[in-house]
């Protein structure tokens, strides 16, 4: 699966996975808003964002015009 969603509840990391970005996106925000999770992140195989970051990283491909992350497929893990 192409995207990987991490999170932390005490001593325990969570891990869910996703095909797309924007699938990802809402689980990272439905466990940190929703779910009061910690350390919540998305990893595209490459990098690792916090929900933040990959937000902003979304939107500054696509105004630029370029290949939005989730047009991009990503390395496995």
């Amino acid at each position: 699966m192409p995207f990987e969603i991490r999170g932390r509840v005490e001593d325990c990391i969570l891990t869910a996975h996703a095909e797309t970005a924007n699938q990802a996106f809402a689980k990272a925000v439905e466990w940190q808003v929703a779910n009061g999770i910690r350390g919540v992140s998305i990893s595209d195989g490459r990098r690792r964002f916090t929900v933040a970051e990959f937000s902003w990283t979304m939107a500054s491909q696509e105004i630029a015009g370029g290949s939005a992350i989730h047009d991009v497929p990503p390395a496995r893990m």
